[in-house]
């Protein structure tokens, strides 16, 4: 029983001691974690456990982001997490952005890890057109980007295609040429390829130091009045403030640098910016809301104290993690030369390998054709055997016919030499026949003319016997008798030869000779053999390259800001100190009331 009352008591003294706490979502370019959060947290420590856990040093840079109506509104450090304007339910939810930008992103950003973050945010304000980025620029951030996305570029990888579900341009940029998803997509690829050999943080690395050169980077725009209720903008950067025309936020109309301004303070809705040269008048202006002034004197302090403490020497803190990020860059760069030896290695043993696999496969195919060869011949030498023997078999066949042939025509010879002999015999005897019948109608013709002869001869018999009895009877009779000659014709016939004379027709033909035409075409690849050594070059060239393809009417303002400012030559920078200090006689062209700074 007391056992019992004792545990009760110690559970309940522990239930006592246990802190109150709170669910807090946090949410990164990447990622979101959830924290428990005790309620006596301050935002420092809420800020603090979220750079613990992302591993960040280079705190200074960031904040912690929410929004209360319609108001963008910064984490402050001192106070605590829920005595800020935030949401009661819970998760409760901010959002780990920059809310500070470097000068110099190269020199001023050691770590990895913030490299990154930075990186993701200023691609997103690309691609929500928050930050203008030229049409040439944006090709250009877009290969950077899918480098340090994909890796080298591989085309057996890398295939048409493969970029068609990624975000890389603004909508803007696509919709002012006559370009198809495929056109956008050959153009990043060919500046991808370019980029080979390039890390991760490289990659990243060189799309912030082009991206920081551009006129939107890193500012924050705020809409102001001047004491005449003229409406203006406000922006504030790493470099000073900013005074814009609404219709141009690229180009500002007055700039106050961080090293010539004294003082800024706000009372209620005015905003007062006082220089450093106290004969210059005070520049004051409206803001809609109190709790816009209050942002933007956050944001004047944090940049005003990063730009004194760029030009002063670095804190220890700093020197250790530079040296650090020195020494792990040396060491990605020893690793990745081992890494690329090692490569080398590998890609050269796989080529000897492919290649003595390949031979070994020829080799195999060889001895394959060799055997297969091998029984062929063996087959072949079967069947020449075979062949061979039947050969035999029919030349004995064929001396055998030969010799019955021989002897059938001996046989035949004989044969012949005696028909030969009988026709003779008979030639002859045809010949004695014929002599003969010649004899015999030659007798038959002595016969017939003697029989004529004889028939004549009795003819004249008869008629001597009659002219005899004639006689008699004239003698007797005395009367007379007429005898009667009968001739006989002969009717000769004349043959005719007729001779047949056929012509032969001959034709002549002539041999044409076709002569094949064959040309060679030379075929000459004009390649751009030397890189550009200047980013301004390259972008010059993809300008030129799609120019052709822009629909002017589908030109924003600011893209014809843009190429006003590129035509005179002013830039980010140049144009800040063009209009850094007016003349003190000369009246503001913001507020007409007061003297330009």
């Amino acid at each position: 029983m007391a056992g019992a009352i004792a545990s009760r008591m110690s559970f309940s003294s522990l239930k006592r001691k246990q802190p109150k706490t709170f669910t807090v979502r946090i949410a990164t370019m990447d990622a979101e974690m959830e924290f428990s959060c005790e309620v006596k947290w301050k935002g420092k420590d809420l800020f603090d456990l979220v750079c613990r856990t992302l591993g960040l040093r280079e705190t200074w840079f960031f904040g912690l982001q929410y929004t209360i109506k319609d108001t963008v509104a910064w984490l402050k450090m001192d106070k605590k997490v829920l005595d800020h304007d935030v949401p009661t339910e819970e998760p409760v939810t901010f959002h780990f952005l920059a809310k500070f930008y470097p000068e110099n992103a190269e020199e001023e950003l050691v770590q990895e890890i913030t490299q990154h973050l930075f990186f993701l945010q200023v691609k997103k304000q690309i691609l929500d057109e928050k930050i203008y980025c030229p049409p040439e620029a944006s090709v250009l951030l877009a290969s950077y980007a899918v480098q340090a996305k994909y890796g080298d570029y591989d085309p057996n990888v890398h295939k048409r295609g493969f970029l068609a579900q990624e975000e890389l341009l603004p909508k803007r940029v696509i919709n002012l040429y006559q370009m198809t998803p495929e056109m956008w997509e050959e153009r990043i690829t060919a500046w991808y390829a370019e980029h080979r050999g390039r890390a991760r943080d490289e990659a990243e690395m060189e799309y912030l130091k082009i991206a920081q050169d551009l006129e939107m980077y890193g500012v924050n725009y705020f809409a102001i009045r001047n004491k005449k209720g003229t409406e203006l903008l406000l922006g504030v950067d790493a470099l000073g403030l900013h005074i814009y025309d609404p219709d141009n936020r690229l180009t500002p109309k007055i700039s106050f640098p961080w090293n010539e301004i004294r003082n800024i303070s706000y009372s209620d809705k005015e905003f007062t910016i006082k220089p450093l040269d106290k004969k210059i008048d005070v520049f004051k202006f409206n803001s809609s809301k109190l709790r816009v002034n209050k942002l933007i004197l956050q944001l004047c302090i944090g940049n005003h104290d990063l730009f004194m403490r760029r030009r002063k020497a670095d804190s220890l803190e700093v020197q250790q993690m530079k040296a650090q990020a020195r020494e792990e860059k040396a060491r990605k760069q020893m690793e990745r030369q081992r890494l690329a030896r090692e490569k080398q290695m590998r890609e050269e043993a796989e080529r000897t390998r492919d290649e003595l696999e390949r031979r070994l496969m020829q080799l195999k195919e060889e001895a394959t054709m060799a055997n297969e060869a091998l029984m062929r011949s063996e087959e072949t030498a079967d069947l020449l055997a075979e062949k061979a023997q039947i050969t035999e078999e029919e030349a004995k066949l064929l001396a055998q016919k030969a010799a019955e042939a021989e002897q059938e025509m001996q046989r035949i010879k004989a044969t012949a030499i005696r028909t030969e002999e009988e026709k003779r015999l008979m030639e002859q005897k045809v010949l004695e026949a014929e002599m003969l019948a010649l004899k015999m109608a030659e007798e038959s013709e002595r016969r017939a003319k003697e029989a004529d002869q004889l028939k004549q001869d009795l003819q004249e018999a008869r008629e001597s016997e009659r002219r005899a009895k004639q006689k008699l009877l004239e003698i007797t009779s005395k009367s007379s008798y007429t005898s009667v000659n009968s001739s006989t014709t002969a009717l000769p016939t004349d043959l005719s030869s007729f001779n047949l004379i056929s012509e032969s027709l001959s034709f002549d033909f002539k041999d044409t000779d076709m002569k094949r035409l064959s040309m060679e075409i030379e075929k000459e690849k004009v390649e751009y053999m030397e890189k550009s050594k200047h980013l301004q070059e390259q972008l010059n060239e993809l300008k030129t390259e799609i120019e052709a393809l822009k629909l002017k009417e589908r030109e924003t303002a600011l893209d014809i800001l843009h190429n006003e400012n590129a035509s005179r030559g002013n830039s980010k920078h140049n144009t800040i100190k063009k209009q850094g200090v007016c003349e003190m006689s000369a009246p503001c062209a913001v507020d007409p009331g007061t003297t330009c700074l």
